[in-house]
C-alpha cells in the first residue's frame, strides 16, 4: 500500500509521453506554462488566436529551454468546431490527455459605469469562462475520459479592486465558482480541478488593462510585487505532477505573498523611503 501511494512521487518531474493542452499558450503565462511542462518532457499543444503568434519564435523558446517542440494550433476557444479540431490533432498521437490548462482571457477595459455592457459580459464569459467547461466536455468525447488535471488561470481581481477590470473581475469570480463545482462533479472520475491566481505578472494583458506606465510605478513603490510568468508556470506544473493530488477544488494564489503586504498600512509606514525613491525616479 505504501509503495502504491508513493509511486507518483518517483516520477513527479517527468512528463514524458504525456499530452498537455494549454489554451492561449503563445505568450505570457500560457507560454511560460507550456515551457514548464515541456522542460519535463511533456508533448505540449498550445492554442492561439489567428495572427497572434510568431510560431518560430515560440518554438525557439522551447528549444532554448531544452523542451520538445510544441504543436501550435490556431483555434477560437469559444467555438466548438475549433476545440474539436485541436483535440483531434492531439488524439492522433495520444490515447489520453493528461493535463488541460485553461488560460484564454478577453478583458474589456471599463472606465466608467456607463461603459458596462451586456455584450462585453457575454464575450468575457464566452472566452474567459466557458472554454473551461466546453474543452473538458469535448476532451471526454474525443478521448473517452476526462483529463487527470484541469487548472484554470484567474487573478486577484476576483476579490480585490483592479483598475478598469470590472467585467473581467466578475467573470473570474464566476470562473472560480465553476471550478469548485466542476471538481465536485468530476472527482469520481479521478479528475482534479483547481484555480491558480496571481496578483500582477508582466504580461501584455496587464499593460492593456492598466496602461504602459503601471509597471514602472509598481517597481518604484512596491518593488518585488510582480510574479514572473515562469513562476506561475512552475506552480501549474506542481498542481499537475501528482505530489499535490490532495489539492482539489481550490483557489491557489501565487504572488510571493504580495497580497498580504501590498496595502495602505505598509505604504504609510514606508512613506519616507518611497518619497525619496520617487524623487530619484525608477
Amino acid at each position: 500500500m505504501w509503495g502504491l501511494a508513493l509511486a507518483p512521487a518517483l516520477n513527479w518531474n517527468d512528463f514524458s509521453g504525456r499530452a498537455v493542452l494549454v489554451t492561449g499558450g503563445s505568450k505570457g503565462i500560457g507560454l511560460a506554462t507550456g515551457i514548464a511542462f515541456g522542460r519535463r518532457g511533456a508533448h505540449v499543444t498550445l492554442t492561439h488566436k489567428w495572427g497572434s503568434v510568431d510560431v518560430e519564435a515560440v518554438r525557439a523558446e522551447f528549444r532554448k529551454a531544452g523542451a520538445p517542440e510544441p504543436d501550435l494550433i490556431e483555434a477560437d476557444a469559444s467555438q466548438d468546431e475549433s476545440i474539436h479540431t485541436a483535440l483531434a490533432a492531439i488524439r492522433r498521437r495520444h490515447q489520453a490527455l493528461h493535463s488541460f490548462i485553461s488560460n484564454v482571457a478577453v478583458a474589456p477595459v471599463v472606465q466608467s459605469f456607463e461603459q458596462y455592457s451586456r455584450r462585453d459580459f457575454a464575450r468575457c464569459v464566452d472566452y474567459s469562462l466557458w472554454p473551461l467547461v466546453s474543452h473538458v466536455q469535448a476532451i471526454k468525447k474525443v478521448f473517452g475520459a476526462y483529463p487527470r488535471y484541469v487548472v484554470a488561470l484567474s487573478s486577484q481581481g476576483a476579490e480585490s479592486y483592479g483598475v478598469n477590470y470590472d467585467v473581467m473581475a466578475a467573470t473570474k469570480a464566476a470562473l472560480e465558482t465553476v471550478c469548485r463545482y466542476m471538481n465536485f462533479r468530476l472527482r469520481e472520475f479521478g479528475t482534479r480541478v483547481n484555480v491558480l491566481r496571481t496578483r500582477f505578472s508582466r504580461t501584455d494583458s496587464l499593460r492593456d488593462m492598466f496602461g504602459p506606465e503601471f509597471e514602472a510605478f509598481v517597481d518604484t513603490h512596491s518593488p518585488g510585487l510582480f510574479t514572473e510568468a515562469a513562476e506561475v508556470g512552475e506552480a501549474v506544473v506542481g498542481l499537475c505532477c501528482g505530489l499535490m493530488d490532495a489539492v482539489a477544488g481550490q483557489v491557489v494564489t501565487v504572488d510571493r505573498g504580495a497580497g498580504f503586504c501590498d496595502n495602505l498600512s505598509r505604504l504609510f509606514e514606508e512613506r519616507d523611503r518611497l518619497s525619496l525613491r520617487s524623487q530619484k525616479g525608477p
